[in-house]
Formats: C-alpha cells, structure tokens, sequence
C-alpha cells in the first residue's frame, strides 16, 4: 500500500464516521439526561429523506441539511411527547420510532430513487488544500465534516464546564433531586430530547447530500444502532465517541478497500465487519460492569412522574 492509498483510506474514514459523531454525539446528551431513545436510526432516515427531497425540490443544499435536522427534531418530539408527556416505556417507543421512520421514510422516497444531486462542495483552502498529505487530510472537506468535528469540543464544554451542563447530568443521576431544587426535569429532558433529534436528523441528511448524495431506501443501514453501541462503548464520554466514530468509520472503509488491496474475504463478510465489531466491543466492555455503572447516568431510561415527587 503506498502513501497515497493510505492518505485516501484515511481521509474516507473521516468521511465515513461523520454521521456516527453527529447521531452518537446527540444520543450521548439525550442519555445525560437520563433519556434512552433507540429511535436514532429512525430518525436518521428520515432526516436523509427529507433532506435530500427539500434539496432537490428547491435546489438549495443547505436547505436540505436544515429540513433534515428538522425532520429529526420532528420525530423526537413525537417520542417525547409518548415518553416525557405520557410517560410511556422508552425503550418500547425507540423501537417504535425506528420501524416508523425506516416504513416512513420509504414511503416519501419512492420517486426519488433514480435521482442523485451533485453533492454538497468542498472547503478550498488556497495554499492549505494543495499541501502534500497534510492538505488532503486535514484541508479536504465538506463544511459539515467540520460541524462534526466542532460538535465535539463545544459538547464537551457544554457537559463539563457548563452551569447548563452540570443541571443536565445531575438530572440524568437524581431527577427527583434537580425536581426538589426547583428544575422542570421534563422541559430539560424535552430539550435534550429535541438535540439528539436534530443531531440524527443532520447525520442522515449528510449522507443524502453529502456522503452519496443520493437517495436509496434504508441508506443508513445500520448507523443508528451504531451510534447507540457508541455511546455506551463510549462508557458516556464524548472523547471515546469520537474516537469510536472513527473506529467504526475505518471498518466501514475497509469493506470498500480490502478486495481492491486482493484480500481475499468474502463480501458478505466485510459488510458485517463493522456490525460485528460493535458486538464484540459491546460484550468486551459489559465484562467490567462496574465501568457501566460509575459512567451510565443512574436514572437511564427511567420515566419521572412529577405528581409523585
């Protein structure tokens, strides 16, 4: 493999983990909140078919990302509306959203298949762009590669440094606690609700305008469950989220790459090369339960019953 090869393998697997950072990003501060939604990959669909169909319809790229990101938010609002109003099962209501999103999204798309955009543009860095290596790596890019990237420091500073932050995860620990102190626990989770939704609506909305600026049903194949596994591979820490985004964005690649490099494996079994992973990170890291338990928010997928506090 030389130099160029690897440069390309490297800057793909950016490319590749982006809509992993977005949606696990989003569902790292929804859990925070003490919030399980396994509605991501519902969500995430839908923010690509709706992104791409505004794109297309009005030519607008950048209107394509923000329909996304609302589509997203849409969906999450339904789920809080079930979980945070009515105080239905979270996990149940996840599941739910997911195949309404997966059927929805199908539904809406059926005109669209044969059609493909040309893609959103990327950021030339005179002088920056062209530089050997360093250029293709780091100066190569679509703006929302970069809103990804971004995501993290801001999140991070926002979870640990934040006044906001702190009343964020102190309600994840002990919602009846923040409720005594005086904090609506269901506007605050409400809030995060609608953060994760517009995160995973953007993630899928990248995918359709950037990533394959195309349409094809059930496109995200996957990353929504990823970016759950992320999550609590991540053991709740954005650091780890972002490192894992590009973990599994690497073994996604390398299904692309490893025949083309006369690797001789079955294609069936590099398409479930990143899925496998997941498992085996998942079952590495339940082995040390006492990691789960001192990182996971202690009120995680609980429903909050303001009438009996």
């Amino acid at each position: 493999m030389n130099t160029e090869t690897l440069i390309l393998i490297l800057a793909a697997t950016v490319a590749a983990a982006v809509p992993l950072i977005f949606a696990a990003l989003g569902e790292l501060v929804v859990e925070k909140s003490g919030v399980l939604n396994l509605g991501v990959e519902g969500m995430m669909i839908v923010g690509a078919i709706s992104g791409f169909i505004v794109a297309h319809e009005t030519g607008f790229l950048w209107l394509g990302v923000l329909a996304g990101a609302g589509a997203g938010v849409l969906m999450a609002f339904i789920f809080g509306i079930i979980t945070l109003t009515l105080m239905a099962n979270q996990v149940a209501t996840g599941l739910a959203l997911t195949i309404f999103g997966i059927g929805l999204s199908a539904f809406i798309g059926q005109n669209y298949s044969s059609v493909a955009l040309d893609g959103l543009d990327k950021i030339n860095l005179v002088g920056l762009s062209d530089l050997p290596i360093i250029g293709k790596l780091l100066f190569s890019y679509d703006p929302l590669v970069y809103l990804a990237l971004l995501m993290f420091p801001l999140i991070s500073w926002f979870l640990y440094r934040s006044r906001s932050g702190l009343i964020l995860r102190a309600l994840g620990e002990s919602p009846a606690s923040a409720h005594a102190l005086g904090y609506s626990v269901i506007k605050i989770r409400y809030l995060a609700v609608l953060f994760g939704g517009a995160m995973a609506g953007i993630g899928g909305a990248y995918l359709s305008l950037a990533y394959t600026p195309l349409w094809s049903e059930g496109m995200t194949a996957g990353r929504g469950w990823i970016a759950l596994a992320l999550v609590v591979f991540a053991t709740w820490r954005p650091g780890r989220v972002l490192l894992g985004a590009f973990l599994f964005g690497g073994m996604t690649i390398a299904q692309f790459h490893a025949q083309g490099l006369g690797i001789e494996i079955p294609a069936q079994f590099l398409t479930m090369l990143p899925y496998l992973a997941t498992i085996v990170v998942l079952v590495l890291i339940s082995r040390n339960a006492n990691t789960i338990r001192l990182n996971a928010p202690a009120s995680l997928g609980q429903a909050f019953h303001k009438e009996v506090h």
